[in-house]
């Protein structure tokens, strides 16, 4: 009687630590299971992150030439305004096409588009200088329209990867190297367009100082 109580005793310790270690085997797969689900998501998830980036970086380059595309436009509006055609029209016709250029300018700055670039101190100080060294130029501009016209072009010069032209500014040059790349893009893109503005006015300086001395001639001729 007592050997078959030790018997079913030592059968049911026996079933229990089966029951235990088979419990324990199922908690190991279960465990090694989620574990390797747990890698395929972070996988998924990193694949997705990685194409999202992507699309945020093309969204960007995006903004940002149609951000240089409103510059664009509003320069050539304003060159029109400005372009000695319009000065020999009549003045029905000039009031006209000014109408037109300004109603195409303000449906142009309806238009907002801001890319914020993202800076580091030292490149905000950069940013800052680099900007107060073009704008002293530009304060200068009607004082010696020449001289500007030199120091903006060793200015881009400094930006530019291209053989220049003339001197290059190296003080300039240390300073862009230190702001961030859309910023250096986008004192290069400045610098253009301020030396294009330049060239225009010389042009139509040039063609006025040439109709000057063409209507002197013909009164001369007169007079003769």
């Amino acid at each position: 009687m007592a050997q078959a109580k030790i018997s079913a005793k030592a059968s049911e310790a026996a079933a229990q630590q089966q029951q235990q270690q088979q419990q324990s085997g199922g908690q190991l797969r279960g465990r090694f299971y989620r574990s390797t689900s747990m890698a395929d998501r972070s996988s998924r998830l990193l694949e997705n992150l990685d194409q999202l980036e992507l699309r945020v970086e093309a969204f960007r380059d995006a903004a940002s030439a149609m951000e240089q595309e409103k510059e664009i436009l509003l320069e050539m509006i304003h060159n029109i305004q400005n372009s000695q055609d319009m000065r020999h029209i009549s003045e029905g016709e000039r009031e006209e096409l000014n109408l037109t250029a300004n109603r195409l300018m303000g449906r142009t700055l309806t238009v907002e588009v801001s890319v914020e670039t993202i800076r580091n101190a030292q490149q905000q100080e950069s940013l800052q200088h680099a900007t107060k060294m073009i704008d002293e130029i530009v304060n200068k501009l009607l004082d010696d329209l020449e001289d500007a016209k030199i120091r903006l072009m060793s200015l881009y010069g400094a930006c530019t990867s291209d053989v220049p032209a003339g001197p290059i500014d190296q003080k300039f040059q240390s300073v862009v190297i230190g702001c961030a790349i859309e910023d250096q893009k986008k004192i290069k893109r400045r610098l253009e367009t301020l030396l294009r503005n330049l060239e225009n006015s010389e042009k139509s300086i040039t063609l006025l100082e040439h109709q000057k001395s063409s209507v002197r001639q013909s009164c001369n001729s007169k007079q003769d």
